[in-house]
Order: C-alpha cells, then sequence, then structure tokens
C-alpha cells in the first residue's frame, strides 16, 4: 500500500500520460472528442479510475466509453512503459457529468434577470463598513 501523497502524484502522472496518448497516439474516431477530467488511484495500485468527458455532451458517452474500453489493452501497456511501477494498475473508464452540469447551471444563472446595483451611496456604504467592523 501506497501513500495517499504518492497515489495523488500517480494519479497525476496518468493523467498527463494519458492526456498525451489520447491526443497523438489513439486513432479511433470514437474518442476524438474525449477529454479526460480526472484520475483516482486507489492505494493498493490496483485501480486506476478515469473519469472522461466531451464538448459533445452526455449523448456521446456511450460510444466514446466503448472505444476507450476496446482500446484499454493498448492505453494500459503505453501507460506501462512511461511510468515506471512495479505493477501497473488496471484501467476503469467512467463518464464525468460534471462540465454538463456546470453548463446547465451557468444558463440558468444568465437566464436570471439582471439585478439593480445596490442603491446605497458611498457614505452609506461606508457607515454600514464602519458598524460591521
Amino acid at each position: 500500500m501506497v501513500s495517499k501523497l504518492r497515489a495523488q502524484r500517480i494519479a497525476d502522472r496518468i493523467f498527463e500520460e494519458l492526456s498525451i496518448l489520447l491526443l497523438m497516439e489513439v486513432s479511433d474516431p470514437r474518442i476524438e472528442s474525449a477529454s479526460i477530467t480526472d484520475v483516482s488511484v486507489d492505494r493498493e495500485l490496483a485501480f486506476a479510475n478515469i473519469y472522461v468527458s466531451s464538448i459533445e455532451g452526455g449523448e456521446a458517452a456511450p460510444t466514446i466509453l466503448e472505444g476507450l474500453n476496446h482500446a484499454k489493452g493498448f492505453i494500459r501497456r503505453s501507460l506501462a512503459q512511461r511510468i515506471q511501477l512495479r505493477s501497473f494498475p488496471r484501467l476503469r473508464f467512467y463518464w464525468d457529468p460534471s462540465p454538463e452540469r456546470a453548463d446547465r447551471i451557468d444558463k440558468m444563472l444568465n437566464a436570471l434577470p439582471d439585478l439593480e446595483p445596490s442603491t446605497l451611496s458611498d457614505e452609506d456604504e461606508e457607515e454600514e463598513i464602519h458598524q460591521d467592523g
């Protein structure tokens, strides 16, 4: 078992190398729009949980995950060559809906009516600050 810090460093390294690998070496059209959002590694280094998203949104999730799982062996071997570990973790891919949720929240916030700026004068603001302080 490794420390949490070491597991995080390994996860960060997998994140970096996998991002480059997907961009430069994996040519499957199913994963062209995929981007890695997070990687976590358990402390036994048995599994690397890889979270992915896409600018295409959730509709692309099944296709992207299928492509990643199809290329899993190649990806794991390539990462193991780049990151020297006694035993390289098995890869598990998950869809990360966070970017879609953030986009929905952003749209909701933008749809809110503009609020009027505060009608407090400078003197009122100074008085309020002095009362709080």
